[in-house]
C-alpha cells in the first residue's frame, strides 16, 4: 500500500474569479479513508454544480462498493471471502492493470500480495511479526490469487476514474486530490500546479512542514504519487520494519529508499509505479524510471536525493 498525503500542493488556493478568467469550485467530501478535494474550472460548463457534485460522490460510492477492502459489502471482500462475484468496470479495470504492472515489474507489484499484508500486520490484522512458515504458507496463497488488496493502486485509478468524469462534464483544468493526486491545466492564477514533496523523515506527520522537492505542471495530464516508509512502520525488538512487503520474497524490505514520487500521464500509473520503486530499491527505481517515457520522479534516500529532469530540488 503507497504511503498517502506525502505531497503538499502549494500555490492552489481556488476563487471565484473573474467573468473572463477561470472558474474554479471545489467540491469537498469523504471517501476511501479520508478527505478529498476535487478543484475544477467551471468555465463554460452547463451542468450545475449540484449536478457534478453529485456525479463525483455517486463515482466514489460505487468505487468504494466494488474495490474497498474496508467495505465488507464491496466486491472485494466478497469476493475474498470466497462468493463468486460478478465484476463490474472498475473490479474489471483495475485488474487489468494491476496485471500490466504486475508484469512490468517482475512481480514487485502484486494485488494477490494481501495475505502478506495481513500476516505482517500491514492489512487488517495488529501488527506482528511472522514465522518464515508462516510466510511461506501466505506466499502460497498469494501464488493461488485467493485474497486482493488493491491498496497500491486504488486510489490513483479513482483519481483518474473522477478525471474523466469531469472530462465528460466539458471541464479541461482541475486538480483532484483523493490521496493521490490528478492535475491537468493550469491553477486560478494561470500557472502550472505546483505540488511539493514531504522531507521523509521520524516525525514529519504535517504535510508541507518541511520540502525535499517541488514539480510544477505544464498544463498536461499528469498523475502525482508519492510512496514511503518514513510514516507507516513498527518495531519489534528493537528492529524497524518497513511496511513495504516485497512480494517476490515476502518479506519487508531493507534498502534504504525512504521516499518514490512518481510523476506519470495517469495517477493509476504514477500509483503502481511509486509502489514498485518502494519495493525495488533506488538504484533499479532510477534505472526504470529513466526507461519509461513520460515519466519523472523523485527518490529520496537516507543519504541523498535523485531527481530526474523535471524535478526542483
Amino acid at each position: 500500500m503507497s504511503l498517502r498525503k506525502s505531497l503538499f500542493i502549494l500555490l492552489c488556493l481556488m476563487s471565484l474569479s473573474s467573468c473572463n478568467g477561470p472558474r474554479y469550485i471545489e467540491f469537498k467530501g469523504f471517501a476511501q479513508g479520508g478527505a478529498y478535494s476535487v478543484k475544477a474550472d467551471l468555465s463554460g460548463v452547463r451542468l450545475p454544480q449540484q449536478q457534478i457534485a453529485a456525479g463525483i460522490d455517486s463515482i466514489l460510492n460505487r468505487i468504494d462498493f466494488s474495490l474497498s477492502g474496508y467495505n465488507r459489502n464491496s466486491l472485494l471482500s466478497r469476493r475474498n471471502a470466497g462468493e463468486d462475484i460478478e465484476p463490474d468496470r472498475y473490479f474489471t479495470e483495475i485488474c487489468a492493470l494491476a496485471e500490466k504492472y504486475k508484469e512490468l515489474s517482475g512481480g514487485a507489484f502484486d494485488v494477490a500480495s494481501a495475505p502478506l499484508f495481513d500476516i505482517w500486520g500491514f492489512g487488517f490484522t495488529a501488527d506482528s511479526l511472522p514465522s518464515p512458515e508462516r510466510i511461506a504458507l501466505a506466499l502460497d496463497e498469494c501464488r493461488a490469487g485467493k485474497k486482493l488488496n488493491f491498496n497500491a493502486i486504488a486510489q490513483g485509478y479513482t483519481c483518474d476514474v473522477i478525471a474523466d468524469y469531469l472530462h465528460s462534464c466539458g471541464v479541461k483544468a482541475m486538480l483532484v486530490d483523493i490521496g493521490e493526486i490528478y492535475c491537468e491545466g493550469f491553477n486560478a492564477s494561470g500557472r502550472g500546479w505546483t505540488i511539493g514533496i514531504d522531507t521523509p523523515e521520524d516525525g514529519n506527520q504535517t504535510p508541507g512542514a518541511s520540502l525535499s522537492g517541488i514539480w510544477i505542471s505544464d498544463g498536461q495530464p499528469h498523475g502525482v504519487v508519492t510512496s514511503g516508509n518514513y510514516r507507516k512502520y513498527y518495531i519489534k525488538d528493537g528492529r524497524k520494519y518497513a511496511h513495504t512487503i516485497d512480494p517476490r520474497t515476502g518479506y519487508p524490505v531493507a534498502h534504504d529508499l525512504l521516499s518514490a514520487t512518481v510523476v506519470a500521464p495517469s495517477a493509476a500509473e504514477a500509483d503502481a509505479l511509486a509502489t514498485i520503486c518502494m519495493v525495488i530499491g533506488p538504484e533499479e527505481a532510477r534505472d526504470l524510471v529513466l526507461s519509461l517515457p513520460g515519466i519523472e520522479a523523485c527518490l529520496i534516500t537516507s543519504e541523498d536525493t535523485w531527481t530526474s529532469q523535471g524535478f526542483k530540488n
